[in-house]
């Protein structure tokens, strides 16, 4: 399992608007991710160190999004004000998973603006739905060099802040979920409200860590 990327959405100002903000505290640039046709949304992401992202998205209005459990999701989110999303895992298998929560994995897709297209299979959005605290699932199935990782950045990962129960996301993700998992420090705290990811500590070369 890796703690592949991490979802910010956008706030009541639109996509670019969230971006800007971001990059002005991370010091980094965002680039444009494209589209997800199947889930009527779009993103810009930040590539970061070991392998993983950070991605910023907006629903948009279309068809899809009302259908799309992911579009819901965004939609739902984004009309609280924006902020963190959730967490995600890739694994190199998604049966088990869809074995343990009776369904299938759905198809996604992205878009890219010069034309390319990334392609995946995820599972446990409608979880997150339920419970924010729960990281979704995903496989990808295009080739390293497309993956939204695929160019490193120089930011790491440092804390991933969670307002929920380290035993309630044990029992979904199957596995233990140490203090330090897949070299992420995982911090729970007794949710004040809802739970869900409340905080996220990034390290950044020439500025440190920085809370978001």
């Amino acid at each position: 399992m890796h703690l592949d990327h991490l979802t910010f959405v956008a706030g009541p100002h639109g996509l670019q608007s969230t971006v800007a903000e971001l990059s002005e505290a991370l010091g980094r640039q965002f680039k444009d991710g494209g589209f997800h046709p199947r889930f009527g949304t779009r993103n810009n992401i930040l590539p970061l160190a070991e392998g993983r992202y950070l991605e910023v998205v907006e629903v948009l209005d279309h068809p899809a999004a009302d259908k799309a459990v992911y579009g819901r999701a965004v939609r739902a989110r984004q009309e609280l004000g924006g902020g963190w999303l959730g967490w995600v895992i890739s694994v190199a298998d998604l049966a088990p998973y869809e074995q343990r929560l009776g369904r299938a994995a759905v198809p996604g897709s992205r878009q890219f603006p010069d034309g390319r297209r990334l392609e995946w299979e995820q599972i446990g959005v409608k979880g997150l739905m339920t419970d924010p605290q729960l990281p979704y699932f995903l496989k990808w199935e295009s080739p390293a060099d497309v993956l939204p990782s695929a160019s490193a950045g120089d930011v790491r990962l440092s804390t991933l802040e969670i307002a929920g129960s380290r035993e309630r996301v044990e029992e979904w993700v199957g596995s233990p979920i140490a203090a330090v998992f897949d070299g992420v420090r995982i911090e729970f705290t007794s949710p004040h409200g809802h739970p869900g990811v409340s905080a996220v500590v990034f390290d950044v070369p020439g500025r440190g860590l920085v809370r978001i």
